[in-house]
């Protein structure tokens, strides 16, 4: 049975729904942002998936492709938890009363109030150690587990250490949140006013949709996100001036092909497993 748009999502929905597709999202697309995250941290030389992916299994072996998985499962699910729960939270606020939609304006709004508020509590932190075990994975070798990279960290620098390239993350989560989230919105909107009825295969496309504008709106975020967020770490101005150097303007968009693939693949899963998990528990638990 389908929700009636008129009717509040509760917090807890959200908060379930959203970690769980979170979650799945992270399992089935891992080794694709492990790809994407070498093509910008430049220490590979070729943009081909398959032959990064084999390069990596023949030299580090096959365990080596989910490096910090575990750290970003954690993070996904907690990151599209406080997503969901954020973006509900604001667009119940806006909407209109009557019709139960929001402006594409006040979507994309809503979704950069969200992006402020994953990076703030989840993004930052987990992308942090998930971008220094992967880096490292290609050097030095230090880090063992998301665990131990995480404490080694904290011992080298204290806190602080998880919050390197906060800027850039923030940046690029409240791009990603906002295109993504207010794309998304927009197109179950345009869906509802053509009397379309919910279903799989259209939260599917929906979120596919939503992940091809993000990817290329939002790629040049996510390049600098990840060079400031490097083993080593960097500041804004420093990761800039190394992406150019490294290649000019085009290293900006280094991995985007790799991203995109990522993106539609995560896009459709997360909120067709959002959209059908919210649909099940919405009933038993809202109040009678």
């Amino acid at each position: 049975m389908s929700r009636d748009r008129s009717n509040k999502l509760l917090p807890s929905v959200s908060l379930a729904a959203g970690g769980a597709g979170g979650a799945i999202e992270a399992i089935v697309t891992y080794p694709l942002e492990f790809v994407k995250t070498r093509m910008q941290l430049g220490t590979v030389k070729t943009r081909n998936p398959i032959i990064i992916i084999s390069r990596v299994v023949r030299t580090e072996g096959l365990p080596a492709l989910y490096r910090g998985f575990p750290n970003v499962v954690i993070g996904s699910m907690g990151k599209n938890a406080v997503r969901f729960v954020s973006f509900d939270a604001i667009k119940n606020v806006w909407k209109d009363p009557a019709t139960g939609e929001l402006t594409p304006i006040r979507s994309l709004l809503a979704g950069m109030s969200a992006g402020v508020m994953t990076s703030m509590f989840v993004v930052t932190p987990t992308q942090r150690i998930k971008t220094a075990i992967i880096d490292d994975g290609g050097t030095e070798r230090r880090f063992r587990s998301s665990l131990q990279a995480a404490r080694v960290m904290y011992q080298e620098r204290g806190l602080a250490v998880f919050y390197d390239g906060f800027g850039s993350t923030t940046l690029k989560s409240i791009s990603a949140t906002a295109v993504r989230m207010g794309m998304y919105n927009i197109l179950k909107d345009c869906q509802h006013s053509r009397s379309i009825p919910p279903a799989a295969t259209t939260a599917f496309v929906n979120g596919a949709i939503a992940g091809i504008v993000t990817t290329y709106a939002t790629q040049p975020f996510d390049t600098l996100k990840t060079r400031c967020q490097s083993a080593d770490g960097a500041s804004i101005t420093q990761a800039f001036r190394r992406i150019v150097a490294n290649g000019g303007l085009k290293m900006f968009w280094s991995g985007s092909v790799t991203r995109l693939g990522r993106t539609i693949l995560s896009g459709g899963v997360l909120f067709t497993v959002y959209e059908q998990i919210a649909a099940v528990l919405d009933p038993l638990l809202a109040p009678r």
